[in-house]
């Protein structure tokens, strides 16, 4: 069983908010701070408060289901 790898993501107001590594590659800028292994620590978003923080972390869960069912909906169209 693995375990799902989350990374730290610092509001400007200070909140700290954890996340799944595979949701934070959304955002390019983390993606980048992740593959530059800057990450170790909490990721410093000095520029967005908690509650637009909150809000873009729920609409990328949202956009990541969707398109994980558009996906395998592909997949099985594909077979027939």
């Amino acid at each position: 069983m693995s375990s799902v790898k989350k990374v730290t993501l610092k509001s400007s107001d200070g909140e700290i908010f954890q996340v799944e590594e595979t949701l934070a590659m959304k955002s390019q800028m983390i993606k980048g701070l992740i593959e530059d292994d800057c990450a170790n620590n909490a990721i410093p978003l000095p520029n967005v408060t908690s509650h637009i923080l909150s809000l873009v972390i729920q609409y990328c869960k949202e956009h990541t289901s969707s398109s994980d069912s558009s996906s395998s909906k592909s997949n099985e169209e594909l077979k027939t």
